[in-house]
């Protein structure tokens, strides 16, 4: 294939502000088993159904990372 030929979304990536279940995960950092817990526990948001397919807004993703608490630093070693 050609770099004439190829689809356009190959050569300049399209943003999404809808995200799968891993792609969400992987987004902020964490395995998908712990974005499930944070899911359940309402600390992530839940996801928005689309036909037989769910996918997270990252806005919404944004912002409940957002909210989650920080650790004070005290005590860390330069990180």
């Amino acid at each position: 294939m050609t770099s004439m030929s190829r689809a356009l979304s190959e050569t300049r990536p399209v943003p999404r502000r809808g995200l799968s279940r891993d792609e969400a995960a992987m987004y902020i950092g964490i395995s998908a088993a712990k974005f499930d817990e944070m899911v359940a526990d309402g600390r992530m948001p839940a996801p928005v159904q689309i036909d037989a397919r769910k996918v997270w807004d990252i806005r919404s993703i944004d912002m409940a990372f957002d909210a989650l608490p920080r650790e004070t630093c005290n005590s860390c070693d330069g990180v």
